[in-house]
């Protein structure tokens, strides 16, 4: 646990990519094997267990250092970071452990957090208490957020998958590949990862290659970008969900940009997969399509959280997968290979464009296999008129790709980019403010915002950023002086401020009380200029709702 400690502070302490990678190199090489597994895990984004809730956590630190509980909510609303706000109220270690008896970092969470969800609140107390009695403060602030499921490290998997290439001698790429899927159950698993020929999991997915945005409305600040339209390819940028499906032996997997393995929630799309050829992977989108009409990611998420799926969702959520790259063909790695080359070879191996599903030449039919289409377009204000009729389409924009490109892993910034439509916009209202974290902290920077439903303000949707550092300051203010209630580190204010809010779409959601919810909102800036009674409704969101404008 302290040399994950020393890991966690050292990445903490550095923005520098070779200082990052340098400090999880080093840990690596001189962990146990188990413990690197679980760091693995950990650092790579893996799902965390929580054994206690926060609740517990500020009523037992009030107990052990005898401060009302109030006084603990304050420290907390000032430092803005639960861990450390514990780490600092508390009395220093009575039992502090020597180095050389201290836990490793699988057996700390195998005993303080695994085996803690099970057990009773007062056997939580009793195990919570006993390790505060021992941690330094920098040890316990790591713990308390393993405890609860929270910690963030600023690394990425490129990092991590470049530190432990060079930890054993392989290329970037191939460790890369080695670790999508499910990271490292134990230590043996970790020792096999590193081995010079190690065995890659039949089903594995590769590195998906990420875009970035292109934030070019003219079509000639586009051209002075990207130049000669005919170096690029372009085609629309999908509202579902990113995927890649892997034949390969006898079975077929569907993977999502997560990581995931998704076989259960999409069996149509499985059963799809399984008649291609073997040795073979597709990079594409999964699509939710009923009656001609795209029905957007927030349909495709819904079948992404089950773990059965019924006829009956499957004839009201129809989904297809609709390719857009060919990987992998006769168990050949096409990656390093130009586009326009398996751009061929993907439209022999799936001949049907989904264009002829939307404009009716062929009817859908749940997990078929489509393939993507190539937007035309002789020059950049071509393609900008095509862009103009996104969001009519259903589609966010076009997506831009060299053809002379391969398939890197990650976002490699050149070949691939993002060419969305304009977000939609919204004036709300300020209704609560919570604490940030970080930098920010003891700051109300965390709003909720609203709009008018009738003569009452309904929540829509909470922003984190937009503001500079100066008005986050002069909002704080405002928040302070209008407060009508607290609930720990949140205000309910009186609606004061007006936010131009931006988001890319809106969709009908049951788990918000206003019925809409809206996709990547964000804060455009403070509008000074507008009184809360002019601020949006719902009726104007809920006319931005495809199916309903």
């Amino acid at each position: 646990m302290k040399a994950f400690t020393n890991l966690y502070w050292a990445l903490d302490g550095t923005t520098s990519t070779t200082d990052k990678v340098a400090a999880l190199r080093e840990y690596f090489a001189v962990a146990a094997p188990h413990d690197a597994a679980c760091a693995l895990e950990v650092l790579s984004g893996g799902r965390q267990l929580r054994s206690v809730s926060t609740g517990q956590l500020r009523a037992w630190a009030s107990e052990v250092t005898g401060f009302p509980e109030w006084l603990v909510e304050e420290c907390y609303a000032h430092v803005g970071d639960l861990a450390e706000t514990l780490a600092l109220v508390l009395p220093e270690a009575d039992a502090p452990t020597a180095p050389s008896e201290a836990p490793g970092l699988a057996e700390t969470m195998q005993q303080t957090i695994h085996d803690l969800r099970g057990a009773d609140d007062d056997r939580k107390r009793e195990v919570v208490t006993a390790v505060w009695r021992r941690l330094a403060p920098r040890e316990r602030i790591v713990w308390h957020k393993l405890l609860t499921g929270g910690l963030r490290v600023g690394v990425s998997r490129t990092l991590v998958a470049r530190a432990l290439a060079e930890l054993a001698g392989i290329d970037q790429a191939e460790m890369a590949h080695r670790l999508m899927g499910d990271p490292p159950a134990d230590g043996e698993a970790f020792s096999r990862l590193l081995a010079a020929e190690a065995a890659v999991d039949n089903r594995r997915p590769y590195p998906f290659l990420l875009a970035s945005p292109l934030d070019r409305p003219a079509p000639e600040h586009v051209a002075e970008d990207l130049g000669d339209v005919t170096a690029w390819q372009a085609e629309w940028k999908w509202d579902g969900m990113r995927a890649q499906i892997v034949r390969r032996g006898d079975d077929a997997a569907v993977w999502s940009r997560g990581e995931e393995l998704i076989n259960e929630a999409f069996p149509d799309i499985v059963a799809a997969a399984a008649t291609l050829p073997p040795g073979t992977v597709l990079d594409g989108e999964i699509l939710a399509v009923r009656d001609g009409r795209l029905l957007g990611f927030t349909t495709v998420s819904k079948r992404a959280g089950r773990k059965r799926v019924t006829k009956h969702v499957l004839a009201d959520m129809p989904c297809v997968f609709v390719a857009y790259d060919l990987l992998e063909a006769d168990g050949v790695d096409l990656r390093s290979r130009p586009l326009i080359d398996r751009r061929q070879r993907l439209e022999a191996m799936v001949p049907t464009g989904f264009d002829e599903v939307l404009d009716g030449r062929v009817m859908i039919e749940a997990g078929r296999l489509m393939r993507s289409p190539i937007v035309a377009g002789t020059s950049w204000p071509d393609l900008a008129a095509a862009r103009q009729e996104s969001r009519a389409r259903g589609v966010e924009g076009l997506m831009l790709k060299r053809r002379s490109s391969g398939y890197a892993s990650g976002r490699t910034r050149g070949d691939w980019w993002k060419w969305k439509v304009e977000p939609l916009e919204i004036d709300a209202v300020l209704l609560y403010a919570q604490a940030g974290h970080g930098r920010r902290a003891g700051l109300h920077s965390d709003y909720t915002l609203g709009v008018w439903d009738g003569d009452r303000l309904v929540t829509i949707a909470k922003a984190y950023s937009g503001l500079t550092d100066a008005e986050i300051v002069e909002i704080d203010r405002i928040v302070r002086a209008t407060t009508l209630e607290k609930h720990g580190p949140v205000r309910i204010c009186t609606p004061t401020v007006v936010m131009q809010l931006a988001f890319e779409g809106v969709s009908r959601s049951t788990r918000h009380k206003s019925g809409v919810a809206v996709r990547f909102p964000r804060i455009v800036r403070w509008r000074r200029d507008k009184h809360p009674s002019e601020a949006g409704t719902l009726a104007d969101l809920t006319r931005m709702i495809p199916s309903e404008g």
